[in-house]
């Protein structure tokens, strides 16, 4: 009875492995369809996202049965809390990823992103993409200090994010208010979807150990 539990915590983490994978791929092809102003590839994030509300949703089903049937105590109780919190987190980063596919939806066939900021973007994304896949990588391996190192890749996304802030405000930005709204608010989505995966390796750190990191009596490893 109790293998057959511990197998069903280890599907629970299969799911969230899988959710991260998802999340990962709709980010990667959401700054393709923005950088490449495709709209083919833009219209795949979109259609896609559904699925990533549907495991969210499979995820939650199985977490909360779990709960009622097997009133899990201690690291079983904090794995299923945190598959519940980090589900919730994984979604939003495919949400996330949507909005970068509809803003490149929403400007075609003209390009989102002026020549200046491609770099930018690029990089982000990278690290965006990165971030998921490590994630991913910590959710199956339960590794504390490759969980707590994703905040190191969360800096160069933070790094990223100001130094483009300071390009659009400059007082010389020659591409209008519109265009300046634009790259605020698609910088602001990359931004987010970091914390969401840095969030979701807190959980795991919180699995393992029994304390959020940066709450008192944490302690790095």
């Amino acid at each position: 009875m109790r293998e057959a539990y511990h197998l069903e915590l280890g599907q629970l983490a299969d799911h969230l492995g899988g959710m991260c994978s998802m999340v990962a791929e709709a980010m990667e092809l959401a700054t393709r369809a923005l950088l490449e102003t495709n709209l083919s590839i833009a219209e795949q994030v979109i259609s896609g996202d559904e699925k990533i509300d549907d495991a969210r949703s499979a995820c939650e089903e199985h977490a909360y049965a779990l709960l009622a049937l097997q009133a899990p105590v201690a690291t079983d109780l904090r794995t299923v809390l945190a598959a519940i919190h980090a589900a919730e987190s994984l979604e939003r980063m495919g949400d996330l990823a949507l909005h970068v596919a509809k803003a490149a939806r929403r400007r075609h066939p003209s390009p989102v992103l002026p020549e200046p900021v491609h770099g930018y973007f690029a990089e982000m994304g990278r690290v965006a993409v990165q971030l998921a896949r490590k994630a991913e990588a910590v959710i199956r391996s339960q590794d504390v200090a490759a969980a707590r190192a994703l905040e190191d890749a969360d800096d160069e996304m933070d790094d990223l994010h100001r130094h483009l802030f300071t390009v659009i405000m400059n007082k010389d930005w020659p591409h209008g208010v519109a265009s300046a709204v634009d790259v605020t608010l698609l910088g602001r989505f990359y931004e987010r979807y970091a914390d969401h995966a840095v969030s979701v390796a807190k959980r795991v750190v919180f699995v393992v150990t029994g304390r959020m990191p940066g709450s008192f009596g944490d302690e790095d490893v």
